[in-house]
């Protein structure tokens, strides 16, 4: 007996693909804001993003100013995880827009979804679960991380639409 293909729908796809590629953009330009703020204020590059494998290392990972596979990589990852949870939930909202939005109701969704996020991470998120960054980093520098996250969102999701649009 042959089981049948499984098949997303193109709403599953497009909201797979959004999520996908306006997270790891967040990711990415949130991690640019965590390095640079971090060299500013902690002195280090990798401290904020060290911070956040304190879910696992436990709050001696808040102390590790060097670049370490224990320590780096792991809080990258579970950063780069994090952005896509968050980018799916918004590319599920956002992928069957018909017509595609435009840039600035990308970003104003964007900012909104961020500030869901952000909202999440600091009120009701167990302290063993929260970024981390704040050991680190002053208000004004998270606002910075959080600002960059929402700009990769909204490059993302209109990058994906540019690819949805084409299938």
């Amino acid at each position: 007996m042959q089981t049948p293909a499984l098949t997303l729908s193109e709403r599953q796809r497009s909201t797979l693909r959004t999520g996908l590629v306006a997270g790891t953009l967040a990711s990415f330009a949130s991690t640019a804001a965590l390095m640079l703020c971090g060299r500013r204020e902690a002195g280090s590059l990798v401290a904020p993003t060290n911070a956040t494998s304190h879910w696992l290392w436990g709050d001696r990972a808040f102390d590790v100013r060097g670049p370490t596979l224990k320590h780096t990589a792991l809080g990258y990852a579970t950063h780069h995880a994090s952005a896509i949870f968050w980018a799916l939930i918004y590319g599920w909202l956002h992928a069957s827009r018909h017509p595609a939005q435009s840039a600035p109701a990308a970003l104003a969704s964007a900012g909104a979804a961020t500030a869901l996020a952000c909202a999440v991470d600091y009120t009701i998120t167990p302290h063993r679960l929260r970024p981390g960054f704040e050991h680190h980093l002053s208000k004004r520098s998270l606002g910075a991380v959080y600002g960059l996250f929402a700009l990769g969102l909204a490059a993302g999701c209109l990058l994906a639409q540019r690819g949805n649009a084409h299938e």
